[in-house]
């Protein structure tokens, strides 16, 4: 079975800013019950449907299909409750591992998160200077329930 392995952290600096531009993420949730999400994501020019199951930890069970673009648009715009989530992803690279920082917009304007995949729960990770709390077993930082209870980089703090 497919699973998702990551950690999440809240971004207390600008230190990871490289100048390179992000991609832009627009995604909204068709299900969300028991611990089950599934959301439709709009990312740059190509868009998915994903399904996440409940958690162990931080794995996570995940299946995520392409879906064509106009389709997506229809589902964020008639199927999906909003608030949406609006978010431009930057790709870090810090000691060899990838990072990606969301830099969040509407509703959620204001908060950062950086995530970072693993290959294994146990798998140590290189904390970068500019990352702050861990966030990972704190539902409020979950996408979808940004989507139902927005939260401000003001809040985050």
């Amino acid at each position: 079975m497919p699973v998702e392995i990551e950690r999440k952290f809240l971004v207390v600096s600008d230190g990871w800013r490289s100048g390179a531009p992000g991609q832009r993420f627009c995604q909204g949730y068709l299900a969300q019950r028991d611990g089950v999400t599934v959301r439709v994501r709009r990312a740059g020019p190509r868009a998915f449907v994903t399904i996440k199951g409940e958690a162990d930890g931080i794995v996570r069970p995940e299946f995520e299909y392409d879906i064509p673009v106009e389709e997506a648009e229809q589902m964020l715009a008639n199927l999906c409750r909003g608030p949406l989530i609006e978010k431009t992803r930057h790709e870090v690279w810090h000691e060899g591992r990838l990072w990606e920082v969301d830099v969040f917009g509407g509703d959620n304007a204001g908060l950062v998160i950086a995530e970072v995949e693993l290959d294994d729960p146990a798998e140590s990770v290189t904390i970068p200077p500019w990352v702050g709390a861990e966030v990972t077993h704190d539902q409020r930082y979950r996408n979808s329930e940004l989507a139902r209870h927005p939260m401000t980089g003001a809040a985050a703090g």
